[in-house]
């Protein structure tokens, strides 16, 4: 059988960290992921749950609007509230994290660092129509 779930996205608050009764760290955190085909921008909100090192890792170095990419299979389970209702919760187990941003996000680049002329960085001085070339030299390709 399988049960792979990979999304990518952004936090929609500040993981939650949390110790179980035997010390274990338990994070909860939920991860919007942009509908690719939506007109409207719609996302679906994507709630997750990581254990251990990787809870303290994202509880520590990750925040609201940060993009993230999980790794994990899907799981269900049910409970019943306070009020006696069976409540059912369907949520990604996540086996690995990825930080795509830093903590601070992309504001959080320093003025020291060297600007890299190549060809990923252009996108910062996009052409001004579709027809105009880009200069590109052989130094910056990958192959």
């Amino acid at each position: 059988m399988i049960n792979r779930t990979i999304i990518t996205g952004r936090l929609v608050r500040d993981p939650e960290l949390r110790y179980s009764q035997n010390g274990v760290a338990v994070c909860n955190f939920t991860v919007a992921v942009n509908r690719a085909f939506s007109k409207d921008n719609e996302a679906d909100f994507i709630n997750c749950v990581c254990f251990k090192k990787t809870a303290e890792n994202l509880a520590n170095y990750q925040s609201k609007g940060n993009q993230i990419g999980v790794d994990g299979r899907l799981q269900t389970r049910n409970y019943e509230n306070k009020q006696g209702q069976r409540v059912f919760v369907t949520e990604v187990l996540a086996d690995q994290v990825a930080f795509l941003e830093s903590k601070g996000g992309q504001n959080n680049q320093s003025s020291n660092q060297p600007n890299n002329n190549n060809a990923f960085s252009r996108a910062e001085n996009p052409p001004k129509s579709e027809a105009e070339p880009i200069d590109i030299s052989d130094e910056g390709l990958p192959f």
